[in-house]
């Protein structure tokens, strides 16, 4: 790689394809009312105790942005890193995430361009017994970013 890559720009430069991150979170019942809060999501699956347990969930569920949102923070603060946000996502959301569990999100770097500093990433969140909620890929741009310097 040259040193006039775009990724010399990059806080934490250019990752290596097959590299992994990874981000746990316990979900609660605080977390759907802040994400109702931003939203204005107020689906009854997510607050209704009596309707959501005679549901084919069995039980409260938290809101999807709640579970994907742990996958922002993933490639924001671990990999690629600061600086980093979505281009295109393709997630299916395959089992539902019930209030109170813990969630892992994990991306594998799968491809690396060199003329810019874009990956496509291998995505999934899974529950604590390891079933897929959430699988997919995710294309991610990683801004380069500089402190200015005083003076």
């Amino acid at each position: 790689m040259s040193t006039d890559s775009p990724w010399t720009r990059t806080l934490a430069g250019r990752p290596v394809p097959g590299s992994r991150a990874e981000r746990s979170r316990t979900t609660t019942m605080r977390d759907v009312e802040i994400f109702t809060e931003m939203t204005g999501d107020k689906n009854p699956i997510h607050y209704d105790v009596e309707l959501a347990a005679n549901s084919p969930f069995g039980g409260l569920i938290v809101q999807g942005g709640i579970t994907t949102g742990l996958m922002n923070a993933v490639v924001a603060e671990d990999l690629p890193g600061p600086g980093t946000v979505f281009l295109e996502t393709n997630w299916r959301f395959v089992k539902a995430v019930r209030v109170g569990e813990t969630i892992t999100a994990s991306v594998k770097v799968e491809h690396v361009r060199d003329d810019k500093p874009i990956c496509k990433l291998e995505t999934v969140v899974r529950n604590a017994s390891g079933e897929n909620c959430i699988i997919g890929t995710a294309t991610t741009y990683t801004m380069p970013l500089s402190r200015r310097v005083a003076g």
